[in-house]
């Protein structure tokens, strides 16, 4: 049997998926409450202010996006290299999405600037963990400076996202696994095989 959606689920989900494709700031409760079809009081037990459902937006995108980075790592535990080159195949597919919107971190750090700001803070906590975690799979691939490399991951990825939802075309995407492996063979003595893009 099919567990059924509890009105705090119904209402994540919904503001969610607004909050992505509309913005966070775009989307007002009322909306909301409309659209998941919950009380108002019903909406403020599960999440006493919209600051609330934004930091709870941002940390459901967070697990989805680390649970995901989890089946990549047990799916290549042998090899750490081959771990990276997963994690960024499987954001060039997410790329490709019709639905992409960007980063929704990045857009939160952008929507709320203030660093005090719970939004911001959760956003940079997600940023900071996933970071902190390619770092570590480049250093156990064996890179010869795995935070030079991350950074210089961080910064083709973020502007990726960012061109990807700015112009909607597909075919930036190669050019960044490519410009990718150009950065990851120079940490190893051995290049890895290039590698292409299935449109």
């Amino acid at each position: 049997m099919t567990k059924k959606e509890s009105a705090k689920e119904r209402i994540l989900k919904v503001a969610s998926d607004l909050f992505y494709s509309e913005g966070v700031r775009a989307v007002g409760i009322d909306r909301i409450i409309e659209e998941s079809g919950v009380a108002k009081a019903s909406f403020y037990r599960n999440f006493p202010t919209k600051d609330h459902l934004v930091v709870a937006y941002l940390e459901l995108h967070s697990k989805t996006r680390m649970e995901a980075y989890e089946e990549i790592k047990r799916q290549f535990s042998d090899s750490p290299k081959e771990q990276l080159y997963a994690l960024l195949e499987e954001l060039v597919e997410r790329m490709k999405s019709s639905k992409f919107r960007g980063c929704p971190f990045m857009n939160a750090i952008v929507e709320f600037p203030d660093e005090d700001h719970p939004g911001h803070q959760a956003a940079m906590t997600h940023r900071s963990s996933l970071w902190k975690n390619v770092e570590d799979i480049a250093r156990r691939a064996g890179a010869r400076d795995p935070v030079q490399l991350t950074y210089q991951l961080q910064l083709l990825k973020e502007g990726a996202m960012m061109s990807a939802y700015m112009d909607k075309g597909y075919y930036h995407a190669e050019y960044f696994l490519n410009a990718c492996q150009v950065l990851i063979n120079r940490q190893f003595d051995e290049p890895t095989p290039s590698r292409r893009i299935t449109e």
